[in-house]
């Protein structure tokens, strides 16, 4: 479609200043074969139907560069009024002729600069039922799903888990509040017995936690999971969103439908995330999988699709709301 409009273009227009079609009240720079980067201020008021090549109202004024390159075109800010007759015999500068299509405007039957046929898109708009892929204005990056919603970035993301973070932390202690302050008091006669230790000259060589810190600190780290999941649960399928998510305007969908995601994307996601944060706790292997949790967490930087390695597992977005 582009390609064949610049091909019309090229044809019907040469390089110069032309009324933007995706602005009115600005014009843009035409090559004589695309449309580039450049622009400018209206040479006075915008056109008065907002878009060039249709005529005002019987009786309304309108000003402004007439369509074409600048200086084509009627002296900016001259007033003009639609209907108003000519002298006998003359044609106004800037009219056609009897049976001349007006420069800028299409002849009967044929679509106007910058309008669509019926049932074509217009320039830079995409078809029905498509959607750009990625891409908006030219030279400009934007990630979409297939549906066109735009896609959350990175520090949107950081930042939600964090403040979900410390919401679920808060909501779980009075299940968790107990085990955890069992587990500081281990930890602390296991710090003073070293010092004594190293106090009576005798050396320490284990670097393990004893083993009661254990039975308190996993079932700590289990129940703040379910109290996680819940949390994540109970939002994400009714809202698409946690209270973080919220706060900082994404949420979570899946990549092709729009709307909450099931349940089963979000266990999937969950699962995926989670597990990785567990296995990153086992003796020797974990640092293998922590490594793998790191690179999921930092996945979005570079996928096309901004999904991290548990979005790909459960099929979902985060994206902008």
């Amino acid at each position: 479609m582009d390609r064949h409009l610049g091909d019309a273009l090229a044809v019907s227009f040469p390089a110069g200043w032309y009324d933007d079609p995706q602005e009115p009240s600005q014009q843009r720079y035409w090559d004589g074969s695309t449309w580039t980067d450049q622009r400018r201020p209206q040479q006075g008021p915008a056109p008065y139907q907002g878009q060039f090549g249709q005529p005002a109202q019987h009786g309304q004024v309108y000003g402004g560069a007439q369509p074409g390159p600048a200086g084509g075109g009627q002296q900016t800010g001259q007033q003009q009024y639609a209907g108003q007759p000519q002298q006998h015999g003359q044609a106004q500068y800037g009219q056609p002729q009897y049976g001349q299509p007006q420069y800028g405007q299409a002849q009967y039957g044929q679509p106007q600069y910058g309008q669509a046929q019926y049932g074509q898109p217009q320039y830079g708009q995409p078809q029905q039922g498509q959607m750009q892929q990625g891409y908006g204005y030219p030279g400009q990056r934007v990630h979409t799903t297939p549906d066109g919603q735009a896609l959350s970035g990175w520090w949107r993301r950081v930042f939600a888990r964090i403040i979900d973070g410390l919401i679920v932390g808060i909501a779980g202690l009075p299940l968790t509040g107990y085990f955890y302050w069992q587990y500081v008091q281990v930890l602390l006669d296991y710090m003073e017995k070293i010092f004594d230790d190293a106090a009576a000259g005798r050396t320490t060589t284990t670097t393990t936690l004893p083993t009661e810190a254990y039975k308190w600190m996993i079932p700590a780290i289990l129940i703040g999971l379910v109290v996680a999941f819940a949390y994540e649960y109970f939002f994400l399928t009714r809202s698409g969103a946690t209270p973080g998510k919220k706060a900082v305007g994404i949420a979570v969908r899946l990549r092709d439908v729009p709307g909450p995601p099931p349940g089963s994307a979000v266990l999937k996601r969950y699962g995926f995330y989670t597990g990785l944060s567990l296995l990153g706790a086992i003796p020797l292997v974990g640092s293998v999988f922590s490594f793998v949790a790191l690179i999921n967490d930092l996945w979005p930087l570079w996928d096309d699709k901004k999904q991290a390695l548990h979005d790909k597992v459960a099929a979902t977005n985060v994206v902008r709301t």
